[in-house]
Parts: structure tokens; C-alpha cells; sequence
């Protein structure tokens, strides 16, 4: 009989993976909060909450009911000239947490689209008013998305190479990445500004939006900036008149000790991504949000200034069932705490791996914790396969993102538990176990 990693050598080819050096995959057979469960029982506690996205867990039993109750009344229905009680629902709790001014919603499907749609959203909002901008700004290191707007804001993040002459122009400036105890921060904040003054002042009356992962870059290795520097951002852009768009997509819902870090640093973008986090997990389900002056300007007796943008899956009401119930857990008081017990933990264990040689730049910020290794690792190196590995052994699912290690648990995840990660990480780190 063929098993089914036979059957998935011969059928699949899966993502960001290179098949000629890559191991095996692991047969994961179900879930259960902070767990995974293989085909053969063996249980792997999922600190990277697979891939960002299962908040809650796995299985959370509240979001599997809320989609079988939904399936049985609407599966689908095309939004363009219909809606439904699930979509208008998730749109009134996304505004009523976001913060004041958004106004409206557009529904997508994963990160990458959404970024896409914001940043159409953005260059035909210039358009439409008789303006023809068409510089972005952008933040070195920054990744948004494999779709080709998303990769052409994100193409200093080296990623991809192959795709560089189909991409279009984007500006980078320079992004001022800290950690625990960099006595730089401020002057590197203050050499970014002004560069961006600087840039602003040449191209600002061209600059279509600047972009930016807020507190986090998350794929070019969890890379930190203060909320001073975003409010600082924020003033030079509205000074000059353009746009700021907030990929939100990895730091909404919690991520970062606030329900999304545009609140954390008292900042307000003009429009902001969201997804991942938003059903838990479960489905597909992204969003652009934007402020009322950004929608009217697509308002018109012409078709040609609408935004002719959609997918098949637009507004799923399964989908949007799943972020109603995950919604609903993010508020509960058990979340609220479960997440200041992650960010105490991490503050925790961190300060324990300082002794750990070869450790440098541990950084946490809400549920996340990262530290990069003293080696030249980069993404999908076999150095960083090395490490994953080793700690899949363990138990652990850790995927470095090249000398970076990071963790971001699930919400669910029990102190015990991470505790217990923290310490089989710093034997593994000190040597101890190989």
C-alpha cells in the first residue's frame, strides 16, 4: 500500500520549499490547542502558530461550530450586488476596533492580495482625482506578499531575484531595526527620518503611499522599530500629503500585546491590511481597510473610476463566520490574559538566554520573542534547516528565518509549556542536546 508520504512526493509540491534538499514532510493527522498530532501520535507544540495564523490554536471548537452552523444556511453567494449577515457583520466589529476614522471594509483572501488591493487603492485614488503619482516608498528589509505589487514593495527583502525585471520601481528607505539594549536606536531612527524628510521633500507631491510592517518586519527576520519612530513616520507623511499604508497582516489581533499595533503605537495609517490572525486560522479571509475620503474618491457616474477588483471567494460567508467567532474570542477576558502571560514569559525566558553564548539582538515585542544566532544563515540556508530540524525533534515546531529564531505561539499555549520550549531551546543552543 503507498502511504501518504509516497502519495505526497508523487502529487504535491509545497511552498517555499526547495525538493531536492528539503526532508521529508511530516504527516500531521489533527490539532488540538497549542498541538499538532503526526500520523503516528507524536505530539509537536506549534510556537510559530503555523505560519502566524491559528491565534486561538488548533481545532478551537467555538470557530468549528460557528462555520458547520453557517454551512448549513449560506456557503457562498457572489458579492458583487449581493451581501450577507456574516460579511457586514465582520466589517461592523473590524471598524468598531480599528481605530477612529476607517470607514469602510473590502474583502480579500490572503496578506498578499490584500496588500495588492491597497495598493491599487491607493495609486487610483491619486488617479481619480487628476493627480498621476506613481512612486511608492517602501522600508528595506520589508516583506509583503508573493503577488507582484506585494513582491515589488518588498523586493529589498532579496526574496525574488528571478521576478526582478517584471517588478515595478520602488524606493527603499532605511528601516531602524533595535533590540534589547541597542544604545543606537534613537540616532538610527533619527538618520532614517531624515532621509525620509529628505525623499519627501523631492518626491512627495509624486508619492503615491508609503508602505511599512508596523513595529514588526516580520519574514526579513523579525525586525524590530519603536512606536516613536512610527508616530514620527506618520507626521512627515501627512505633512507632505500622501498616503500611508500598514501591512497588518502578521501584527493584527493581538500580536503584539495590542489588538493591532497601529493602536500599540498611537498611530493612525490611512489604510491598513489585515489577515491571517482573522479566522483563526481556519479559512482564507484578508481585508483592506480605508477612511472615508479614500472610498469617495472612487464615487462616480463611471464605471472606470470604481475599483474593479474581486475574487471568486470575496467575502465567504464561512470565512466570515469563522472571524466572527475569532473575533469573539479575541475580546474574551481568558485571551486578554493569556496574552500579557506570552509577553511576560517571553520577557521572562529571554532575560535567562542572555548568559547563552553565540546569542544576539533578543527582542520581543507582544506575543513575539526572536534572538538572532551569531552565524551567516540566510533564508532556507542549510544552517537554518539544520536548526529547524533539530528543534522538530524536540517537539518543536521553530522554523529560524536564516540566524533568526523567534516564537509566536498560539494564544492558548500554557506558561508550563513555554517554559518548557524555552529551556529544551537554550540545551539545544548550549550544546547540550544535538
Amino acid at each position: 500500500m503507498t502511504t501518504l508520504l509516497e502519495r505526497d512526493q508523487i502529487t504535491i509540491w509545497h511552498p517555499f520549499t526547495q525538493h531536492q534538499t528539503a526532508p521529508l514532510a511530516i504527516p500531521i493527522a489533527r490539532g488540538e490547542g497549542a498541538y499538532l498530532f503526526d500520523t503516528q501520535g507524536r505530539p509537536y507544540l506549534d510556537l510559530i502558530s503555523s505560519w502566524w495564523v491559528n491565534i486561538h490554536g488548533h481545532a478551537h471548537p467555538a470557530i468549528a461550530k460557528a462555520i458547520y452552523q453557517q454551512a448549513l444556511q449560506l456557503e457562498h453567494v457572489i458579492f458583487a450586488g449581493f451581501t450577507h449577515e456574516p460579511a457586514v457583520a465582520v466589517a461592523e466589529q473590524l471598524l468598531s476596533l480599528l481605530p477612529a476614522g476607517f470607514t469602510k471594509i473590502f474583502y480579500s483572501d490572503n496578506g498578499s492580495t490584500a496588500v495588492e488591493i491597497a495598493l491599487k487603492m491607493a495609486y487610483q485614488y491619486w488617479f481619480n482625482q487628476g493627480e498621476r503619482r506613481h512612486r511608492f516608498l517602501a522600508f528595506q528589509g520589508g516583506y509583503h506578499g508573493d503577488t507582484f505589487g506585494a513582491m515589488s514593495v518588498g523586493q529589498s527583502s532579496n526574496c525574488y531575484q528571478p521576478f526582478s525585471n517584471l517588478l515595478f520601481a520602488v524606493d527603499f528607505a532605511p528601516y531602524p531595526a533595535t533590540w534589547l539594549g541597542d544604545e543606537q536606536s534613537a540616532e538610527k531612527e533619527k538618520e532614517a527620518l531624515h532621509w525620509i524628510e529628505n525623499y519627501l521633500n523631492q518626491y512627495g507631491n509624486k508619492t503615491v503611499a508609503v508602505i511599512i510592517e508596523p513595529l514588526i518586519q516580520g519574514t526579513s527576520g523579525m525586525r524590530l522599530c519603536r512606536p516613536d519612530f512610527l508616530r514620527a513616520l506618520q507626521d512627515l507623511v501627512h505633512q507632505h500629503e500622501t498616503l500611508i499604508i500598514y501591512d497588518e497582516v502578521m501584527t493584527g489581533f493581538g500580536r503584539t500585546g495590542a489588538t493591532f499595533a497601529c493602536e500599540k503605537a498611537k498611530t493612525i495609517p490611512d489604510i491598513i491590511c489585515l489577515a491571517k490572525g482573522l479566522t483563526g486560522g481556519f479559512l482564507p479571509l484578508a481585508v483592506p481597510a480605508c477612511h472615508e475620503h479614500i472610498y469617495e474618491a472612487f464615487l462616480s457616474e463611471e464605471m472606470d473610476q470604481a475599483l474593479t477588483h474581486g475574487h471568486s471567494y470575496t467575502a465567504n460567508p464561512l470565512g466570515c463566520a469563522a472571524a466572527l467567532a475569532s473575533l469573539e474570542l479575541l475580546g474574551s477576558e481568558a485571551t486578554i490574559q493569556q496574552i500579557a502571560m506570552i509577553e511576560a514569559t517571553h520577557q521572562e525566558m529571554l532575560s535567562q538566554l542572555s548568559s547563552v553564548a553565540g546569542i544576539e539582538k533578543r527582542r520581543h515585542c507582544g506575543t513575539l520573542a526572536a534572538f538572532d544566532l551569531a552565524i551567516q544563515a540566510d533564508y532556507g540556508s542549510s544552517a537554518s534547516r539544520n536548526w529547524r530540524e533539530l528543534f522538530m525533534k524536540l517537539g518543536l515546531i521553530i522554523r529560524p528565518l536564516g540566524k533568526t529564531v523567534y516564537l509566536l505561539p498560539p494564544y492558548c499555549i500554557q506558561p508550563d509549556d513555554l517554559r518548557a520550549a524555552y529551556q529544551k531551546m537554550k540545551e539545544v543552543l548550549e550544546g547540550s542536546i544535538k
